[in-house]
C-alpha cells in the first residue's frame, strides 16, 4: 500500500518550488507515494485580522496568487492526468522565467504547454468550483495543523514545514520524509547557509 502523503502549494514560493520539482520526480519514477498536492494562498496567510478573506473578495483584490491556484485545483480535480506537467510549467513560468502569475495569459500559457485544452480548463478555474475547495482547503490546513507556509508535508496527523535549499533532489525528498513521524522533533533550523 503506498504511503499517503499530502503537500501544500504556492507557485509563488521558491521553496515549494524545489520540494515539489523533488515530488513530481519521485512520482514519475515510481515512488511508492500517494500524493495529495494541497492549495495553499499565500496571499491568505498575509491578509490583515479583521479583514476578509481573499476567496470573499473580488478577482481584482485577490492578490497575485490566486488565478494560478484556480486553474492548478481545476486541473488537479477535473483533469488529473495532466496536473503534474501544469504544475512544473506553472512554477518555471514563476521561477525560471520571471513571469507574473497574477497575470491570466500566464496561467493560461502553463495551462497550454502542459497539453490541456485552455478554454475547457479556464471554464472550470471560473466556475466557482476551485475556489470554494481553496478556500476549504487552506482553512483545513491552517485549522487543523496551524499550517502558515508552503510546503507544509502532512502525512496522517502530522505536518510539518520543510525547505529545501535546492531543486529536485528525491534524497532530500526521502531523507524529510523519514523523519515527519519523529514528533520529539519541532524545529532544526540550520543558523546560517554556506553558499
Amino acid at each position: 500500500m503506498p504511503r499517503e502523503i499530502a503537500v501544500s502549494f504556492d507557485y509563488r514560493c521558491p521553496f515549494a518550488r524545489n520540494a515539489h520539482e523533488a515530488v513530481v520526480t519521485a512520482v514519475r519514477d515510481g515512488a511508492d507515494l500517494d500524493v495529495r498536492f494541497l492549495p495553499f494562498s499565500l496571499d491568505q496567510a498575509h491578509v490583515e485580522e479583521g479583514e476578509p478573506p481573499v476567496w470573499d473578495r473580488q478577482p481584482g483584490e485577490w492578490g497575485t496568487g490566486v488565478t494560478a491556484l484556480l486553474y492548478a485545483i481545476a486541473i488537479r480535480d477535473q483533469f488529473p492526468e495532466r496536473f503534474l506537467d501544469f504544475h512544473v510549467a506553472a512554477f518555471a513560468a514563476r521561477h525560471d522565467h520571471g513571469k507574473k502569475l497574477g497575470q491570466e495569459d500566464v496561467v493560461r500559457e502553463a495551462v497550454s504547454s502542459a497539453g490541456l485544452d485552455v478554454d475547457a480548463v479556464a471554464e472550470e478555474a471560473w466556475s466557482g468550483r476551485p475556489l470554494k475547495t481553496l478556500a476549504a482547503e487552506h482553512t483545513e490546513q491552517v485549522d487543523r495543523f496551524q499550517a502558515f507556509g508552503v510546503p507544509t508535508f502532512i502525512e496522517g496527523d502530522q505536518a510539518v514545514f520543510i525547505r529545501f535549499m535546492e531543486r529536485n533532489r528525491v534524497d532530500d525528498l526521502e531523507r524529510a520524509l523519514g523523519l515527519l513521524d519523529w514528533t520529539r522533533l519541532n524545529e532544526f533550523k540550520h543558523t546560517q547557509i554556506a553558499r
